[in-house]
């Protein structure tokens, strides 16, 4: 293998990704480059005249291999940034995705930073709203909840890495099922699964293969845990409690019945556009 620079193999690998039709075939080349050749992206830059190692080479061309067959960037790397702090992610968990930073920003929203409260997070995941909102928040303390002992094992992780384990139980539990914790919440975040199975056929490639289905999918309409969860959330609220729930872009009428035909939340329900302007998280307050 001849010696090549930087921008030889970056180009090489861009140009593969791109024939492969992954998404952000570039974007994902330089992460990965970041990664074996141990550079941040100013460095990244700076350096892409230099000749590059042989074997890093090697190691770096395995890597754009995964890629190129789907694989997710996010899980090659093991990380993915939420809210400007990095989590692990591996197969077992969603990949974090930008518009979810956006029920972090409501909460900001909602609590001044010293503010004590109690919240539970309905389908932890990879714990990235509870750990984020007990960073933000150093006063709260939480409850995640998640089907899959995998993602819990995931979410114990990232809130031992951001120092918030402390302060966040992690509880194996459906929260479409009756649970030990009624009442005792200021504040409910949920992200549950909200596509339709026909809808699989419609989402990336990279996504319907390689992500989880079970936190993915929701019956046949999508919307059946936004239907399952609504009466837990209302029973796990303290009178005048929120919850901010993420759904799906046309979901916005739909989701805002489902609250609406809770006794509870009748009148007190907002569907909340992301930045895109589409329908994006259900803003609910218990009577």
């Amino acid at each position: 293998m001849q010696n090549q620079t930087l921008k030889e193999v970056l180009s090489k690998a861009t140009a593969l990704l791109a024939n492969a039709e992954v998404d952000s075939p570039a974007l994902s080349a330089q992460l990965l480059a970041e990664k074996v050749f141990g550079l941040d992206r100013l460095k990244l830059i700076m350096e892409m005249n230099s000749v590059v190692d042989v074997n890093k080479v090697r190691d770096f061309e395995s890597l754009i291999k995964r890629r190129a067959s789907g694989e997710p960037a996010a899980y090659i790397l093991g990380v993915k940034e939420f809210f400007g702090l990095e989590f692990q992610v591996g197969p077992a968990v969603l990949i974090p995705r930008p518009e979810t930073e956006e029920i972090v920003e409501k909460v900001l929203d909602l609590f001044e930073k010293n503010a004590e409260f109690v919240f539970a997070d309905f389908g932890t995941g990879s714990g990235v709203l509870a750990v984020t909102v007990a960073k933000m928040f150093p006063r709260s303390r939480g409850i995640a909840l998640d089907l899959s002992p995998e993602a819990i094992r995931v979410a114990k992780t990232n809130a031992q890495l951001h120092g918030v384990a402390d302060r966040i139980l992690f509880v194996r539990a459906n929260f479409n099922e009756a649970l030990f914790c009624d009442r005792k919440f200021d504040l409910v975040l949920a992200n549950p699964p909200y596509l339709g199975t026909a809808e699989l056929d419609e989402i990336s490639h990279e996504v319907a293969k390689f992500e989880p289905l079970s936190a993915l999918v929701s019956g046949v309409s999508g919307d059946e845990d936004i239907k399952g969860s609504v009466p837990r959330i209302s029973a796990a609220l303290k009178n005048g409690g929120t919850v901010f729930m993420e759904i799906g872009y046309m979901q916005g009428r739909i989701a805002k019945g489902i609250f609406e035909s809770c006794a509870e939340f009748c009148g007190n329900t907002d569907v909340i556009p992301d930045v895109s302007g589409h329908d994006r998280i259900v803003m609910a307050k218990k009577k």
